[in-house]
C-alpha cells in the first residue's frame, strides 16, 4: 500500500509539472523537455556504459538548432530520417536473439538519436501550424497516459499470456491489447470534447501509431536495462524509478507520432 502512494503522489506531481509547462508557456515546455532529455541520456550512459560527456554537448547542440535556428524543412526531414532509421534498428535488434556488443560509437549515435530525436520531435510537435497548440500535445500526453495506465492495470488483472518474457516477463498480451482498446476510447473522447484540433478518425490513426510505437519503446528501454542487469533506469521519480523508465514510450513514439501528423496534414 505504501508503494501504491508512493507511485501516486510521485506520478500526481509529475503530472502537474508537465501540465503547468504546457499550459505556461511554450518556452516553459520546450525547457521541460530539454532537461527531460539530459536526464534520460544520463540514465542511457549509466545503462550502456557510455564514457565521457560529449553525448550531452552533441544533445544540446541539436537542441539548439532545430528549436531556436533552424525552420528548413530539408534539415528537419533529415534529422527525422536520421531518427526512424535508428529507431527501427532498435526494433530489428529487439526481435534478433544473437547477442551484440555494441562499440563506443554506436552507443552513442543509439543514444543521440534514440533519445535525443525523439525528445526534439516531442517538443516540435505542438509547431505544426507555427503556433504552440497546446491541446493536440495534451491529446498525445493522454493518449500515451492511458495505454501505459490500462495495460498494467489490465494486465495485473487479467494478463496470462506472456508478450516478450525474453525481455519485460510482467507485460502481457492482455494488458497490451486492453491498454490500446482504452485509448482508442480515450482518442473517441479527445475527438469529441476536447478544442478542435484534428477530426476524430485522426486521433484514431494518430493512437494507432502512439500505442504500436510505445509500446515497442516500453520493450527497447527494458532490453537495455536486462542487459545492464538492473530494474529501473535511475531513482529520481519515487516508486517509478527513472526518467526513462517514464518516458520510454513517449520518446520513441515520438518520431513516428511527428511522421503521422505530416501525412494527415497532407491528407486533409
Amino acid at each position: 500500500m505504501k508503494e501504491v502512494f508512493r507511485r501516486l503522489i510521485t506520478g500526481a506531481v509529475y503530472v502537474l509539472l508537465l501540465l503547468s509547462a504546457v499550459f505556461l508557456s511554450s518556452d516553459a515546455f520546450d525547457f521541460i523537455f530539454m532537461v527531460f532529455g539530459l536526464a534520460c541520456l544520463y540514465e542511457y550512459k549509466r545503462l550502456v556504459r557510455l564514457p565521457g560527456y560529449y553525448i550531452f554537448i552533441a544533445y544540446l547542440g541539436l537542441w539548439w538548432v532545430f528549436i531556436y535556428l533552424t525552420r528548413s524543412q530539408a534539415l528537419i526531414q533529415t534529422l527525422l530520417i536520421l531518427t526512424l532509421m535508428v529507431d527501427l534498428v532498435l526494433v530489428a535488434q529487439l526481435f534478433n536473439r544473437r547477442e551484440r556488443h555494441p562499440g563506443l560509437f554506436e552507443k552513442f549515435v543509439v543514444g543521440l538519436f534514440y533519445l535525443g530525436g525523439g525528445c526534439i520531435f516531442l517538443t516540435m510537435i505542438p509547431y505544426q501550424d507555427d503556433q504552440f497548440a497546446k491541446w493536440l500535445i495534451m491529446g498525445i500526453f493522454l493518449i500515451i497516459w492511458v495505454n501505459d495506465s490500462f495495460a498494467y492495470l489490465v494486465g495485473k488483472t487479467l494478463g496470462k499470456h506472456k508478450l516478450f518474457p525474453s525481455v519485460s516477463p510482467k507485460k502481457t498480451v492482455e494488458g497490451t491489447i486492453g491498454g490500446f482498446l482504452f485509448s482508442m476510447v480515450a482518442a473517441v473522447l479527445i475527438g469529441h470534447f476536447m478544442p478542435p484540433v484534428m477530426r476524430t478518425s485522426h486521433w484514431l490513426a494518430l493512437t494507432v501509431v502512439l500505442t504500436g510505437m510505445g509500446t515497442l519503446g516500453d520493450l527497447i528501454e527494458s532490453r537495455l536495462k536486462r542487459r545492464a542487469g538492473l530494474k529501473d533506469s535511475g531513482a529520481i521519480l519515487p516508486g517509478h524509478g527513472g526518467m526513462l523508465d517514464r518516458l520510454d514510450s513517449l520518446v520513441f513514439a515520438a518520431p513516428f507520432a511527428y511522421l503521422t501528423l505530416i501525412v494527415l496534414q497532407y491528407v486533409s
